[in-house]
């Protein structure tokens, strides 16, 4: 099987890590995987905030927790690093493109040998005054939403086989 279609039947969400820092290079391979996410009239709109600094990493973590029904201690799952992809309200394609850079990023991290998963609540967490305030202090200015937190890191535990697929979710026409 192709390579790639091998990558994304295999790919599963991860939510335990171990504590150590993904390299930058990594990161940063990731993180150039989404940008290459297919955009609606090529605007390229997404940004991402790639958080490896621990402090605002736990800030997000404690923002998100805010709105986490299920008010987990730790949302992020102890991964050391969160890619949180927001998008400009002004776009009218915003949350397809940027909901393609996040599904690109898991992607590639899996690729790499890294594990991630989606956490919602960047749109809950950037409507927030806490997180208008992050954005400001990096000087973003504008309407974004948040789309999602693409949280990555090493496993901590042995990936799932796939769960069997529903039945009849196509229809050949």
């Amino acid at each position: 099987m192709n390579e790639i279609l091998q990558g994304i039947l295999n790919r599963r969400s991860c939510k335990k890590f171990k504590p150590d820092m993904v390299p930058m290079e990594i990161i940063d391979q990731i993180i150039e995987a989404g940008l290459y996410a297919p955009n609606g009239m090529g605007k390229q709109s997404p940004v991402i905030l790639a958080v490896t600094d621990k402090e605002t990493r736990d800030k997000l973590s404690r923002l998100n927790r805010k709105y986490d029904p299920f008010k987990r201690e730790d949302p992020f799952y102890g991964a050391p690093v969160v890619l949180v992809v927001i998008a400009p309200k002004n776009i009218p394609t915003y949350i397809y493109d940027g909901s393609l850079v996040m599904g690109n990023m898991l992607l590639a991290a899996d690729a790499l040998g890294i594990g991630g998963c989606w956490i919602h609540r960047a749109k809950e967490s950037f409507a927030d005054p806490e997180g208008k305030e992050i954005l400001a202090s990096l000087g973003i200015e504008g309407e974004f939403e948040g789309i999602g937190n693409c949280i990555l890191g090493y496993p901590d535990v042995e990936k799932k086989e796939a769960a069997p697929r529903n039945p009849n979710r196509v229809f050949k026409i």
